[in-house]
This record gives C-alpha cells, sequence and structure tokens, in this order.
C-alpha cells in the first residue's frame, strides 16, 4: 500500500484504501437495522416511530436497550433513561473527534449527528486529518443510510408476519448487541466488567422493574477500574 507525505510532513493513506475501510464498516454494521426494525415492532413500535428512532437518534445500543427494555415492559421514562445513558459516551467520541477533524462551525451540527462508535473508530484509525475527514464521512453516510434502510425493511418484514416470538425474531436484536459488544471483551479488565455486569443484571431482574437492572449493570465498568486501581 502506498503512503504519502503532505507537504506539512503527515502521513496520508491512499483515498480508496479509507473508502474502502468505510464502506466495509458502513455496510456491515448499517445492515443491522433490520434486527433493530424486527425488535421495534415485536416491541409494539410502529413502523414510523421506529424509523424515527434511526433517524434523529442514531445510536444503535441506545435503540436496542429502549425497544429492549419497552418490549420486557419497562417504564417509558426508565427505557428512555437507559438509552440516554448508553448514548452519552458519543459526546466524549465529539470531544477527540472535534480536535481531530476540525471542521467547519456550519457542519459540525451535522456531522455531531454521525459521531457514534463506528465512525470514531474508522477516523481515529486514520495517520492524519485528511483520510480521518475521509473516513468519516464515508463510514458516516454509509451506515446511515443502510440502517435507515434497513430499519424500515425490519419493521415491515416484522409487521407483516405478525407475532415475532413464534418466528424467534425477538432475539435478533440482542443477538446483534452481543456480537457488537464480543469483539471488546478481549482482556482481564474487559473481561471482569462483563461478568459483574452479567451477574449484575440478571441478579437483579426479577426484583426490579425493566429497565432499571441494566441501569446497574452500567455500574460494573466504574467498580472494576475502582478495585483495579485499589490493588495498584
Amino acid at each position: 500500500m502506498v503512503i504519502r507525505e503532505t507537504p506539512q510532513g503527515v502521513i496520508e493513506r491512499p483515498r480508496s484504501a479509507v473508502i474502502r475501510d468505510g464502506l466495509g464498516v458502513g455496510v456491515a454494521v448499517g445492515l443491522s437495522g433490520f434486527a433493530f426494525g424486527v425488535t421495534a415492532a415485536g416491541s409494539g413500535i410502529s413502523v414510523l416511530q421506529a424509523c424515527a428512532l434511526s433517524l434523529l437518534v442514531f445510536t444503535g445500543a441506545s435503540q436496542f436497550a429502549l425497544v429492549g427494555a419497552l418490549a420486557a415492559g419497562g417504564n417509558p421514562f426508565t427505557a428512555a433513561a437507559g438509552a440516554f445513558f448508553l448514548g452519552t459516551r458519543n459526546a466524549f467520541y465529539g470531544l477527540r473527534l472535534s480536535q481531530l477533524l476540525a471542521l467547519p462551525k456550519a457542519v459540525r451540527p451535522l456531522a455531531a449527528h454521525w459521531v457514534i462508535d463506528e465512525t470514531t473508530a474508522v477516523a481515529l484509525a486514520q495517520p492524519g486529518r485528511k483520510s480521518a475527514r475521509l473516513g468519516f464521512t464515508v463510514t458516516g453516510l454509509t451506515l446511515y443510510v443502510l440502517w435507515n434502510l434497513t430499519t424500515l425493511l425490519g419493521a415491515l418484514g416484522a409487521e407483516a408476519i405478525g407475532d415475532t416470538t413464534v418466528w424467534g425474531l425477538d432475539a435478533a436484536g440482542p443477538a446483534v448487541f452481543l456480537a457488537l459488544l464480543a469483539p471488546m471483551v478481549k482482556g482481564p479488565t474487559e473481561r471482569a466488567v462483563a461478568a459483574l455486569a452479567l451477574v449484575l443484571g440478571l441478579g437483579l431482574l426479577p426484583v426490579l422493574p425493566s429497565g432499571v437492572p441494566v441501569l446497574i449493570a452500567a455500574l460494573a465498568a466504574p467498580a472494576v477500574l475502582w478495585m483495579k486501581g485499589r490493588r495498584s
């Protein structure tokens, strides 16, 4: 692979390589919107509401958390709180990307809507600002279009076949969510967080309202980091 150096001394990757990375991530994750559409329809959300969530919220983990809590009979405010809590990580991504991309002020509000896990990962993997901007844009555009299109198809398909539990499609959302998380659980710290979150979530599920256990399970990360800090 040829790597080009700019007059400022910054090494940039070829445009074709950056575009290929962005398209690959965008297509792979964008197709998961079908699972969200199916899950949303199975939880009682209308096709219009499911599409509005993908258009306006556009962060998969938060969307799955919201419809999952609603499907389990959770309070809408509790479900929304869980979704909001998961979505706050994008604000921290934005702080890093604002320095890296240095976009004009006029386009920052629009770009902020695309600040998610995948666009951040592709942008940060680039060696220079020009490549990072291109990777962010290609990934964001591809993922946004496909995610919304497959959400519509999934919701329409689930509505057409009726009860999604008969077909086992109600498990599609959690399965996709676990598939996205699995590659991130590598080191001992990540495994400890995952194990503690699993114990908290499943242990509190029978005694707390739907949506609350996932909020408490989120405390696993700071708890494990605190214990690790004390040991070191």
